[in-house]
């Protein structure tokens, strides 16, 4: 498998060195939840006892051909968010992690966030969003101190049963998501305001909110620095939330600015950004010709001829496919739309495939429709 593993790490290689790889490297994304239900677990009870995880992901290995490891690591292991009592994210009925609409800022703390983001998230936001912090100082250090041995505990465990699992498929080490950040404007809107107040903020307290988001930008900026050292190969990666669903004015003014500063000062550093450009951004296209060479943008939606055109020869484009044919569409359908894909985007180089959004669940798609395009695009997408 090294030899294999040796082959696939050339082909993100070439793409990130602005060479056309031998053939179109393939970054597909399953969750966790799909792995597990897909061998056919319990969903609830192999996130709490993450020692089974092994089994699913080697069954995913072995019936879906991809260049990088599918599943990954667990971004929202239930252990710690119990500890904390977290209201941000919890288990549902079902066995899946879900977000709810929460905040942690009121409106009118915006005047304590702005003059320091940090002691207003440790002081303020945290308890609120964390339930078992809202105590005492000393009682909030014990807590803390469980919760994130509780977390790296587990993350030792995922990077271990990672590296065994890559080494077992073949899979490229690089390609894959080596540390997360937000968009300023995100952030705020995810776990500060919430959807609902940050669209409110726009209208009735537009200043502070943008002296908001210019606050919290350094913060996002480090959160965005991968633990190690710079490189061209690495990808620090931004989901992208809010833009699609506000006013073109207000994405120039509030969003754009400090989401092309986050961009540029990783670029700066040797850290290049990983974009997932959630929805529909056709309308900001243009707005992306302006980022550092070589930004990785994932599109969910939109028009990938409209993106070649604008974006193929500076970025480097995934997505698009969507995965809602994999569960309507006949096998030989499915096979046509990654054949039209990667004929509209692959000359040229500076492409990966890639589906519109990662596939949560084995009922999503049709996992023969899978199985046969991700083997269609590994044995034809060559140059």
């Amino acid at each position: 498998m090294a030899t294999l593993s040796s082959e696939k790490e050339q082909l993100f290689r070439d793409l990130y060195d602005n060479k056309v790889p031998k053939r179109v490297p393939i970054s597909a994304n399953f969750s966790i939840e799909f792995a597990i239900q897909y061998m056919g677990k319990d969903l609830g009870e192999l996130q709490w006892n993450t020692t089974l995880l092994e089994e699913a992901f080697e069954k995913v290995g072995q019936d879906f051909f991809t260049d990088i490891n599918p599943c990954g690591i667990s971004l929202r292991n239930p252990l710690h968010y119990k500890l904390l009592g977290a209201r941000n994210f919890v288990m549902s009925s079902n066995g899946f992690m879900q977000h709810p609409e929460v905040h942690g800022l009121e409106a009118e703390e915006y005047d304590a966030f702005i003059a320091s983001p940090y002691n207003c998230i440790l002081e303020k936001i945290l308890p609120r969003i964390y339930t078992e912090l809202n105590t005492s100082p000393a009682q909030k250090s014990i807590v803390f101190a469980k919760a994130f041995k509780a977390y790296y505990d587990e993350l030792s465990v995922d990077r271990a049963r990672m590296q065994r699992i890559n080494k077992k498929f073949g899979y490229s080490s690089l390609g894959g998501i080596d540390v997360l950040t937000e968009a300023p404007f995100d952030f705020i809107a995810d776990q500060l305001r919430g959807f609902k107040g940050i669209i409110r903020d726009l209208r009735m307290y537009p200043d502070k909110l943008l002296a908001a988001v210019e606050a919290v930008t350094p913060l996002m900026i480090r959160q965005g620095i991968p633990p190690k050292s710079p490189s061209k190969y690495l990808n620090t990666f931004i989901p992208l939330h809010m833009a699609p669903y506000i006013r073109p004015q207000d994405f120039e003014k509030f969003y754009w600015p400090t989401l092309k500063k986050l961009v540029e000062e990783l670029a700066a550093m040797g850290y290049p950004c990983m974009l997932f450009l959630e929805h529909d951004w056709m309308r900001y296209v243009d707005y992306l010709c302006d980022l550092p060479e070589n930004t990785r943008m994932r599109f969910e939606y939109g028009d990938p001829q409209l993106v070649k055109e604008k974006l193929g020869r500076k970025h480097i484009i995934t997505g698009f496919y969507p995965i809602t044919l994999l569960k309507t569409g006949t096998k030989q359908q499915c096979i046509d739309k990654a054949k039209e894909l990667i004929d509209l985007l692959a000359p040229g180089g500076k492409y990966m495939f890639g589906f519109d959004k990662g596939i949560i669940t084995a009922d999503s798609v049709n996992t023969e429709n899978l199985q046969a395009v991700l083997q269609y695009v590994a044995e034809n997408a060559h140059y």
